[in-house]
Order: C-alpha cells, then sequence, then structure tokens
C-alpha cells in the first residue's frame, strides 16, 4: 500500500549505503508482542535492521536473562543496577505466563520511590524500605516476550546466517566475573557478512 511505498522511498533515500552500527539495547526489542505467535514480527524487525546495515556493519541488541526468569520465576539478583542506576527501585514483581505449557509473556510491576521528586501526592501508595522510612511510590507495569538464549540466537543467525560473526556478551562484560554469577542482560553483537 502507501505506506510501504513511502517506507520503501524513505529507506532507500536515508539508507542507502547502510550504517556501520544500528543499537536496540535496554531490552527495547522484547516490548515486540508476538501477537501471531509464529515471531513473525521479531525476524521482520531484525530483517529491517539487517537490511540497515551495510557489509561488515554490526547489530548490537541486548535482551534480559529470560531463561533465568522462565526457570525461577524471578529478575536475576544482578538486575538492580545495570540499566536503572539510583536507590530509588523499591521493588520489582514478577509475573510468567504461560499457555499450554510455554512461556509468552513476562510482566515486571514496578514500585519506584518517588518521595523528595515534587512528584509524590497523598494518593501514592506509601511503603516502607528496609532502613525502615516511609516512602511514596509510583506503580507501572511493563510486559515483554520472552527471549530465551537459544531462540533469539535462531532468530539472529536465521536472518544473519549461521556462520555469522556472532557473540553474547553477559552484562555487556566479555566473560562472567565468576562461575556462580548470573547476568542480567543478554548482548548479543552480530556482524552482517562483508
Amino acid at each position: 500500500g502507501l505506506y510501504a511505498e513511502l517506507g520503501k522511498q524513505w529507506y532507500q533515500r536515508r539508507v542507502r549505503g547502510g550504517y556501520d552500527c544500528v543499537i536496540c539495547i535496554g531490552n527495547s526489542f522484547a516490548h515486540l508482542p508476538d501477537f501471531l505467535g509464529d515471531q513473525s514480527m521479531h525476524k521482520r524487525a531484525i530483517s529491517n535492521f539487517h537490511k540497515m546495515l551495510k557489509p561488515g556493519g554490526i547489530l548490537i541488541i541486548d535482551h534480559r536473562n529470560y531463561d533465568h526468569i522462565i526457570k525461577f520465576g524471578k529478575l536475576p539478583n544482578s538486575s538492580s543496577k545495570l540499566y536503572y542506576q539510583g536507590d530509588r527501585i523499591h521493588r520489582i514483581k514478577t509475573s510468567v505466563l504461560t499457555v499450554d505449557g510455554e512461556c509468552t509473556m513476562i510482566t515486571l510491576d514496578y514500585e519506584i520511590d518517588i518521595s523528595g521528586t515534587g512528584l509524590a501526592d497523598a494518593t501514592d501508595p506509601m511503603r516502607e524500605k528496609p532502613d525502615g522510612t516511609v516512602v511514596s511510590i509510583s506503580q507501572f507495569r511493563l510486559s515483554y516476550y520472552p527471549h530465551t538464549l537459544a531462540k533469539f540466537n535462531a532468530l539472529l543467525e536465521g536472518v544473519f546466517g549461521e556462520d555469522a560473526d556472532h557473540k553474547v556478551l553477559p552484562d555487556f562484560m566479555e566473560s562472567k566475573p565468576s562461575e556462580d554469577y548470573v547476568p542480567s542482560y543478554l548482548v548479543h553483537i552480530i556482524k552482517r557478512k562483508e
């Protein structure tokens, strides 16, 4: 239709030679739903990233450690400070939705300390922190598609090729700092073939 043609024209004008790098981090890709249950929207998005890269360009994309969340029903202990700096996160409650025995969605319910920010009012819920301080809380919910490592690797390699230069970093580190370390995020760096 019209929108597809306009998008194609925009792409041809803007991305002629391609980009050296496309970055999609902060677990943002996991917000893309899978309404059809076949990951076709995910495949299309990865394919679009691939098309935007020039030969030899790299895609940097991450997702939470959903393997851990699905297995244990909660975030890894390393979760609290990677993207969300500071001490305002009061609590994150994890819900795992399964349909016919397969995980289809992860929901995180956040409680953020908003005391002292000028945002709190008398209607906000109050919570007690471990130190005994009572604070005003803002609540919000985010839902995610649960990309497991094996399925996400297959998704990327299905577009970039199984022999693509692809590595996965735990929490942006070259390797885990200890054997028992459980990463919060898995960062994929995959290169488009020359």
